[in-house]
């Protein structure tokens, strides 16, 4: 059953009364008839209680303690377990006097206690006090909410911009600035835990004539198939593949010695080979082709990171230099010397 005087809005009172006793609730009824702005609702089943709580959303319910099916305890711990009512104020109407009974009401969640039927001015001015605390409550918690919405929101935003701001605009691999980043953070690594660090330098081959011939925006696909090819060929989550500038890229190994490089190397020529991109101005085969430069030292203080930047650059230089197509390892690196050819 439900009563109610005029619609509310959010900020006005919504009174539900839960009581057996039609007499108890037109009692009720009447005393908030000229309150224009109070909306009320009554139940006289307390098992419907917490479902018609939910449904018109009160900000303040009154309610019995003796009634049948469910007593007013019970019920005040239904409230409180429901997420919808939890929060909202219950003000119980009884007619026992005892502060053991008003003791125990407390104890179960009753926000303030009357004896039935309480004067008129003295429940109008509960309900309007406890609506208001409960409202203002009510958007304190919206607000939080939203704060923490709009925080979880800024951090991912924030993650968003920190990854494009080391992804590559072209190729979507990582960018120089994240290879700086993650290069010198393994450098670090390799110094503290005495772990080999590898470092392959990759140009394509004949870039400069391909572009020449075939224009910037063919040229533009090439490198960013090229750097899918790689990403694709370095499976390992450890290592980073980053354009290094213009048709360059950078592979970072940690953790790998020379041995497992070179095994990376040959997949690596391989991988760039199946895209059979034709070049038919390349002087080594009719297709798109990379030269690499390898490194790899154990970073101490007679290894800097910029020595071994140095020393796969003129590895790579080597390669280029020797009939490119291949690897070529840093003379200053074990062993002195070796060349991987593609297929």
């Amino acid at each position: 059953m439900t009563m109610s005087t005029q619609p509310n809005d959010k900020r006005t009172p919504v009174v539900l009364l839960v009581d057996d006793q039609q007499m108890v609730a037109e009692g009720i009824r009447r005393m908030l008839a000229d309150q224009i702005d109070i909306r009320f609702h009554y139940c006289d089943n307390p098992l419907q209680a917490v479902e018609m709580a939910n449904r018109i959303q009160p900000t303040i319910i009154l309610q019995d303690l003796i009634m049948p099916d469910l007593d007013g305890y019970a019920l005040l711990q239904r409230y409180r377990e429901h997420s919808a009512t939890k929060n909202i104020p219950v003000i119980i109407l009884s007619t026992k006097e005892d502060p053991r009974d008003k003791s125990l009401a407390f104890e179960h969640g009753a926000n303030d206690y009357l004896v039935k039927l309480p004067d008129k001015i003295e429940l109008v001015a509960r309900i309007r006090a406890h609506t208001k605390n409960y409202l203002v409550q009510c958007e304190r918690d919206e607000a939080f909410d939203e704060l923490g919405r709009l925080q979880r929101q800024l951090e991912i935003n924030n993650e968003e911009l920190q990854k494009l701001t080391c992804l590559d605009a072209l190729t979507g691999i990582a960018n120089r600035r994240r290879f700086n980043e993650f290069f010198f953070k393994e450098c670090l690594r390799s110094a503290r835990e005495k772990t080999p660090l590898s470092l392959l330098l990759i140009d394509i081959d004949f870039f400069k004539l391909y572009n020449d011939n075939h224009g910037h925006l063919r040229g533009d696909d090439v490198i960013s198939a090229v750097a899918k090819a790689l990403q694709r060929a370095v499976q390992r989550p450890a290592d980073l593949v980053s354009r290094y500038g213009g048709e360059e890229f950078a592979v970072v190994l940690p953790n790998t010695e020379i041995k497992g490089t070179l095994t990376l190397a040959q997949q690596l020529h391989k991988a760039v080979m199946k895209l059979r991109i034709p070049h038919s101005h390349s002087e080594v085969s009719e297709y798109i082709t990379v030269s690499i430069g390898i490194a790899s030292k154990i970073i101490n203080e007679k290894n800097s990171p910029e020595e071994l930047i140095d020393l796969a650059d003129r590895a790579l230089y080597e390669a280029k230099h020797s009939g490119r197509n291949s690897t070529k390892v840093s003379k200053a690196c074990y062993p002195p010397r070796m060349v991987s050819r593609s297929y």
